[in-house]
């Protein structure tokens, strides 16, 4: 049974309820524009003056910039926290200001609607990159319920872009603390042909439920519990990256697509190849967009055991 208490990383938010709100604020009176503008100072000043926040990009951004020197390095720290600084402010105005002001490009969906009409249901495994909740509303147009497994901190205070209006989610929360780790409503979902989402590049239980396979030159531990519900269900599976183009627009791309075979078993073994796959699909993605991946932990680091 997965375990949450010896993760690594937290989801929580670092600045307070009002520095939040003064967005918001900004967002409705201002338009996106005028956060954007704030947002570029905000970051200036959270890169200069708060180490915390360097050190949290830098185990991510030295091995992908093994070779830039100190005052580039700052300048990297930057730009990744611009990056999902845009990220998080979109986000906010898709939920303030609506679908017009922030296009999702509806590409990539045809692909995913191929795989769900085999009836077995669709496994997505995407990660900590561009904003995966323009991704969530863009796959309502597959016309099937979108189930993700999420866990959220109770310090995360980024509101998801539907709590901005008090609107009905656009898709059903699996949440990993629950009974057994959410498995058998997992097994469910796909059971009833759904749309189940998972993160594949953050462990949400202990090091029993993933595998070993290097990233960026060092090794990280994955979870294979995707590949094994695939295994298990017939499932096939989707790597999506939801990513921010160049002219602000999102775009989603189906990076690889799986299929697992059946009956692999419980031996973390059977799913080292899929793991990879994930990852070598992850790491082409962050060569390509260096700065849209927010995973701000020491994912290389010594993992705790289950």
């Amino acid at each position: 049974m997965p375990s949450m208490k010896n993760r690594q990383w937290s989801s929580r938010s670092i600045g307070s309820n009002w520095q939040h709100n003064v967005f918001y604020t900004l967002i409705r009176c201002g338009g996106k524009q005028a956060a954007y503008c704030l947002l570029i100072f905000v970051v200036l000043y959270y890169t200069l003056f708060r180490p915390a926040v360097r050190n949290r990009s830098s185990h991510y951004l030295n091995r992908r910039f093994p070779e830039h020197a100190p005052l580039r390095m700052l300048w990297n720290s930057y730009l990744l926290s611009l990056g999902i600084g845009r990220t998080l402010v979109d986000r906010a105005i898709l939920g303030i200001l609506g679908t017009k002001h922030i296009y999702v490009s509806p590409e990539g969906t045809s692909k995913l609607a191929e795989l769900l009409a085999e009836g077995r249901g669709l496994i997505l495994i995407t990660a900590h990159v561009g904003c995966w909740q323009l991704a969530m509303a863009n796959l309502a147009a597959l016309n099937t319920r979108v189930n993700l497994l999420i866990h959220r901190d109770e310090g995360d205070r980024d509101r998801h872009f539907f709590e901005h209006n008090r609107e009905k989610p656009p898709y059903r929360i699996v949440d990993p603390a629950g009974y057994l780790g959410g498995t058998l409503e997992m097994l469910q979902v796909l059971k009833n042909g759904e749309l189940l989402c998972i993160m594949g590049d953050r462990n949400m239980g202990g090091a029993g439920s993933t595998v070993s396979v290097d990233f960026l030159g060092d090794p990280v531990k994955i979870p294979f519990s995707p590949y094994k519900l695939a295994s298990a269900t017939g499932a096939p599976v989707a790597v999506i990256f939801p990513y921010r183009s160049t002219s602000g627009a999102y775009e989603l791309q189906v990076a690889t697509t799986m299929r697992i075979p059946g009956n692999l078993g419980r031996s973390a073994r059977a799913y080292i190849p899929f793991a990879r796959e994930f990852v070598e699909a992850l790491e082409a993605f962050v060569t390509e967009n260096p700065y849209q991946f927010y995973n701000f932990y020491d994912m290389w680091g010594k993992q705790d055991e289950e």
